[in-house]
């Protein structure tokens, strides 16, 4: 009689715990890939359910596409490009969107070429054909690597391309170059036989753009009334990044979990390569995951403002806020 009323009371805890969990879907930039091995990391060790959170994870189609799901609500929370939500913000004033973590504190936009078409250099693309995604976030930041680099646009042939078809394209030789984030395109071309030899990364970050890139963003309204949930979300992530780094082939794991068709070793080649190159970077070993430096922001917005014609004033305020940080950011290590 004991063992069934103490086995009833657990039950009874475990069912109130189970509905203490508060249910926060999560929309992704893009596909179940490398990258997004922290996230779900993040769900396999502990670390959202220790928070208080059930989260869902859906994959996107996009970088630029998250940023009406979380204004029109459809999310609450997700992942998206900053310098496409400072667009969007003006061109919308008011919609309640705004990022809260920095990700890529060093921008994965690229313009990705093969050696053997003529491209390994910016000025390499004048006379060639460029394929391009419009809802890319590499493609949004065209006319300032443009500007930055001096090359002329106007002999620059740009085709417009879809996501599944961008890779392809180029290592069928059909364009010589295309937008898109580094990790992704580069390593989706060595899946289709291209050799490693023949890409050029070209990261316009390496080419003058001070532009930040993808960052966690919330629905401002929600997080009005849901501070600490946001708080609680971005310690988890934290400790999923943390976790992969200090781990990637686990965290390549929780991500074959979703993405059973996926490849470990190339999808653990784009974590690394995202690690590497866009979340450890120097600033952040210095200053912790999350925040932004306030005068890399204002040049950023002058370099945008550069190519597009602001309705409004800029302002840093509207697009990041460091609220739901903790003093110093997030350690990786």
């Amino acid at each position: 009689m004991f063992t069934r009323t103490l086995l009833a009371a657990a039950g009874i805890l475990a069912a109130g715990m189970a509905a203490a969990q508060t249910k926060v879907p999560f929309a992704l930039d893009w596909k179940f890939e490398g990258p997004s091995a922290a996230y779900f990391a993040a769900i396999d060790n502990g670390h959202f359910e220790a928070e208080g959170l059930e989260v869902t994870i859906e994959a996107g189609s996009g970088s630029v596409q998250t940023i009406p799901k979380i204004a029109t609500g459809a999310f609450p929370i997700g992942f998206g490009d900053i310098n496409s939500v400072i667009k969007f913000l003006d061109q919308n004033p008011g919609a309640p969107v705004t990022a809260v973590m920095m990700v890529y504190d060093k921008a994965p936009f690229a313009i990705v070429g093969r050696k053997s078409l003529g491209v390994s250099a910016p000025s390499d693309l004048e006379g060639k054909i460029l394929g391009a995604p419009p809802p890319d976030g590499a493609w949004a930041q065209w006319p300032v690597f443009v500007a930055e680099t001096g090359i002329d646009a106007s002999s620059v042939t740009v085709e417009p391309v879809g996501f599944p078809t961008r890779e392809p394209m180029l290592a069928e030789g059909n364009v010589a170059a295309i937008t898109g984030f580094s990790f992704s395109s580069v390593v989706n071309l060595k899946r289709l036989g291209v050799p490693a030899d023949d890409v050029t990364n070209i990261l316009m970050a390496d080419h003058g753009l001070e532009l930040y890139s993808n960052a966690i963003l919330v629905n401002t309204d929600w997080a009005a009334e849901n501070g600490d949930t946001v708080k609680a979300f971005l310690r988890a992530v934290a400790k999923g990044w943390q976790d992969v780094v200090s781990d990637p082939a686990a965290g390549i794991e929780s991500l074959i979990k979703r993405n059973p068709a996926a490849d470990p070793a190339l999808e653990q080649e784009r974590l690394q390569m995202a690690i590497d190159q866009n979340v450890m970077t120097d600033y952040v070993m210095a200053n912790g995951m999350g925040g932004i430096d306030a005068a890399r922001m204002d040049a950023a917005l002058a370099q945008l403002a550069q190519t597009y014609e602001f309705q409004g004033e800029p302002d840093a305020a509207l697009y990041f806020t460091d609220a739901y940080l903790p003093d110093g950011g997030f350690a990786l290590k």
